[in-house]
């Protein structure tokens, strides 16, 4: 019987890097690098070990410093490491010239979100977005994927096949790039149909950093089976279903999550997932209230929502989720220095966000099913509001929030 299953011999030994560049403290790199570690375990990989330096600016050819790339070296040589990979995009000559230290494959946060992408990508929709922002991630490194046929010195009668077999690899990668491009416009086209095929539902969107909970979410007010799990971009195709809550029918639609240093490439190849959120009536945008770096988690996810969305702001719903995973340190009574989201308590936290956000917001935990009704009720009354000015005439059908209904055995 063959096993599907990898062990942890298996698995490729991952080394990481990371650089302290500036205001930067050593405490966010090492969340930095947290997450990346999550990414390479994601991936199918094991962290061995980290290493970090601080740096005014990274070096141009290697990106950390001279004794520092020795240190990796020697870790890398005396335990066999798989792979080395930075947290930061680097350059292709950065990456080139790593490798001849080093000898093994060096990646970067860019090149391991793409890979995890690939491995997730269950649609021809999702493979060909994947497969396009792959090749422009490798039509700069083409040149380090050859030396094998390169000659050791450069000069007049000594280029050697390998210059040939990059230019043509350029060619063949720049049509299929070309060729993946309008793929992606008949795609494009076909989800523009469909989405006015739904009429003019109002439509709601969830949204939020990844494996926050938005399929989870997804599954418990659609009663439907989208695909979830405790590991990061569990989510790429983007899952439309119709509700109805309270005779009130609307469309929810579940996107893939945002991270920080998102490569560009996916933003640009992921435009027609992105398009749901475009078009939305309503954003549910949903935080892990546990994280202890949510506070950043909701800049990225806002940050990234202003790229996509410019001017065209969004009415949004900030829904907090895994409350039954929030912890705090209880402050000593003595202690006056002032209070910190680590030490404040979920009540405490409410009255901070409910006061100081402007969106109107609920906490909830999807798994355990805490607060649902009032989020049902928020939902409700948000999609209703929209409802009452797109269908005027349809307003005497649907009644405020705990009234009798028509029809009251409906789901």
């Amino acid at each position: 019987m063959q096993k599907n299953i990898v062990t942890a011999k298996e698995k490729e030994t991952v080394v990481l890097v990371g650089v302290i560049l500036g205001r930067q403290s050593e405490e966010t790199v090492a969340e930095y690098l947290d997450e990346l570690e999550f990414l390479v375990d994601t991936a199918g990989g094991k962290t061995l070990k980290r290493f970090t330096q601080k740096l005014d600016r990274p070096d141009k050819t290697t990106f950390v410093g001279k004794g520092k790339l020795e240190e990796i070296t020697e870790y890398i040589k005396e335990n066999e490491i798989d792979i080395l990979i930075f947290d930061d995009e680097i350059s292709p000559s950065q990456q080139r010239n790593v490798e001849r230290a080093v000898k093994c494959r060096v990646l970067d946060r860019s090149n391991l979100i793409l890979d995890i992408f690939a491995l997730r990508a269950r649609s021809a929709n999702a493979r060909t977005q994947v497969e396009l922002a792959q090749y422009q991630y490798l039509l700069p490194r083409l040149a380090g994927m050859w030396t094998h046929l390169e000659r050791q010195k450069g000069g007049i009668g000594l280029k050697g096949p390998g210059e040939r077999e990059i230019e043509t690899d350029r060619r063949i990668v720049r049509d299929r790039i070309s060729l993946l491009k309008k793929k992606l416009e008949q795609i494009d086209k076909q989800k523009s149909t469909q989405r006015s095929n739904r009429g003019n539902m109002v439509r709601v969107a969830l949204v939020g950093y990844t494996n926050v909970g938005k399929s989870t979410i997804m599954n418990m007010l659609s009663k439907s089976e989208v695909f979830a799990e405790d590991k990061l971009f569990a989510t790429l195709d983007t899952t439309v279903r119709k509700m109805v809550i309270e005779t009130l029918p609307f469309l929810l639609s579940d996107t893939v999550g945002f991270i920080r240093k998102l490569p560009h490439h996916l933003i640009d190849s992921f435009k027609s997932t992105l398009d749901e959120v475009r078009e939305a009536d309503i954003l549910l945008h949903v935080v892990d209230i546990s994280h202890p770096n949510f506070e950043e988690q909701i800049a990225v996810v806002k940050e990234t929502l202003n790229d996509i969305l410019g001017d065209d702001q969004k009415e949004t719903i900030m829904v907090f989720n895994k409350i039954d995973n929030y912890s705090f340190v209880q402050k000593e009574e003595d202690d006056l220095t002032p209070a910190t989201k680590e030490n404040m308590s979920l009540e405490s936290l409410k009255q901070t966000w409910m006061a100081q956000e402007n969106a109107p917001c609920i906490f909830i935990s999807a798994k355990e099913k805490d607060n649902i009704e009032n989020f049902r009720k928020m939902l409700y009354e948000n999609v209703l509001t929209i409802h009452k000015v797109r269908y005027p005439y349809d307003v005497p059908n649907y009644k405020p929030w705990g009234e009798d209904f028509d029809n009251p055995d409906n789901p």
